[in-house]
């Protein structure tokens, strides 16, 4: 679905990601793993336009995108949820979702202006979006509560929602599980299989090597900007190189 080619990032002297080639393959569950300072969240920007590369190549779907906007890129089908859940806390949960599939959506200015048919057709379908999206992931019974009222799981499961409302075809999924409770992991990963389960192909970058493990089809490690090793999770987890530089040994004996 997606294919890197020799990408690169300097900021001034400093190399984030250096001569990185890899795949996001279609339908499965992709995850990048690394010590923090990696280059992994870089990586991310990289792909949804939030920094220009320079060097290398990004090809989504047979279309080159490395000099593309973030907002040309969502339209494209990649979404992305961060690693702080930002959200608007006086507002309700659904009113924080109906954003997401504006997007999609034409009128403008003038159209607000002139309360048009347009605009109210438009903003309808919006709120249909994001109730369907709310009803995915498991919270259509707190649409009308306040987004700061809620859990940090929920806030993470909301980020889920205004990703899904975009109506993506990649999501890119930054730490999703930082924050949470183990149990709470475990619900988390089981929405990432449901979205995988439903068309979609997952990209996610996260520290908690229990869930990556069981979770992961294929995973690529970064350390210091470079990859250093790619492959399933059996492979990835004897990886001498990887144990060195981010599992250690105790986990190798477990």
């Amino acid at each position: 679905m997606l294919e890197v080619r020799h990408l690169t990032k300097r900021f001034g002297g400093n190399v984030a990601v250096n001569d990185v080639s890899t795949v996001i393959e279609g339908g499965k569950v992709n995850a990048i793993i690394g010590p923090n300072g990696a280059g992994k969240t870089t990586f991310f920007n990289l792909i949804a336009g939030v920094h220009p590369a320079s060097e290398g190549s990004i090809v989504f779907e047979g279309r080159d995108i490395t000099r593309l906007r973030t907002d040309q890129v969502a339209r494209l089908g990649i979404a992305r949820t961060f690693q702080a859940t930002t959200l608007f806390d006086t507002a309700t949960v659904l009113d924080n979702l109906i954003v997401g599939h504006r997007l999609r959506t034409r009128s403008g200015l003038l159209d607000v202006l002139l309360g048009t048919r347009r605009l109210k057709a438009e903003e309808r379908l919006c709120r249909e979006k994001a109730r369907d999206a709310l009803d995915f992931v498991g919270l259509g019974h707190i649409e009308n509560r306040l987004a700061g009222d809620i859990s940090q799981e929920e806030r993470k499961r909301v980020a889920f929602a205004l990703a899904l409302a975009t109506e993506p075809k990649l999501l890119l999924l930054d730490e999703p599980a930082g924050g949470v409770n183990p149990e709470e992991t475990e619900g988390l990963a089981d929405l990432i299989r449901k979205m995988v389960a439903h068309g979609l192909t997952v990209c996610l970058i996260e520290h908690k090597m229990d869930m990556i493990m069981r979770l992961a089809d294929r995973i690529l490690v970064l350390s210091y900007g470079e990859k250093i090793a790619e492959g399933t999770p059996a492979e990835v987890r004897a990886n001498p190189a990887v144990i060195d530089a981010y599992l250690g040994s105790e986990h190798a004996v477990a």
